[in-house]
């Protein structure tokens, strides 16, 4: 069982999980035909999803092969496919929403959610893109709801020229990487020697795209 220790946010103490509107959306052009937008706080009670996720979600552990070495993956993880039911009814409604609002401009809907589990300062994730399937050539889009602490997403072109972007996600945030972002930038969660909680991101895929 994984532990947890969260400090609550001072801006949301209540256990009501509320989804606010998705007409706030910020849009921010990265250049290259990638962009982001940006909601904080979509998710009210937030916190009361990540002790729930946190307790009853089926994290696993990985380990993988870097340099000649098998290394721990530094965060846990699971995976809902497009058939599966989701740990939470309110993801059930997020997927379902950000499906309605990008209709049109993704063509198509989300329909898997994969997590991660940041237990502290420690767990990380390198900077990737999401290029294993139909981002590797297409646009898509992959959308991100963060509850718990919150944590920085560093955003960098993938060939270098621009200094990177950095925006701390916690406590009910969303942000959505589109257009090219998957292809011509990448994007990482370093570690962090400040003191600070766990957080679980919680990424809304389109069919084919990890």
């Amino acid at each position: 069982m994984a532990t947890h220790h969260l400090q609550g946010s001072l801006f949301d103490q209540s256990d009501e999980l509320r989804l606010g509107s998705l007409a706030g959306l910020r849009r921010t052009e990265l250049g290259s035909g990638a962009w982001i937008d940006e909601l904080p706080g979509w998710l009210s009670g937030a916190d009361a999803l990540f002790e729930q996720l946190a307790s009853d979600v089926p994290w696993r552990a990985e380990r993988r092969t870097m340099y000649d070495n098998v290394v721990d993956v530094p965060r846990l993880l699971a995976h809902y496919g497009a058939d599966d039911p989701l740990p939470h009814p309110v993801l059930v409604e997020a997927r379902a929403a950000l499906s309605r609002h990008y209709a049109d401009e993704l063509g198509e809907p989300f329909t898997t959610a994969g997590l991660c589990y940041y237990r502290d300062g420690r767990d990380s994730v390198a900077w990737h893109g999401d290029r294993i399937g139909r981002g590797a050539r297409e646009d898509t889009m992959v959308a991100i709801l963060s509850v718990g602490a919150p944590r920085d997403l560093l955003l960098r072109p993938a060939h270098g020229g621009a200094a990177a972007v950095r925006r701390p996600l916690g406590h009910g945030d969303l942000i959505v990487m589109g257009g090219s972002c998957q292809r011509s930038w990448e994007h990482c969660v370093p570690k962090s020697a400040r003191a600070t909680g766990p957080r679980v991101s919680v990424q809304f895929r389109p069919q084919g795209v990890r």
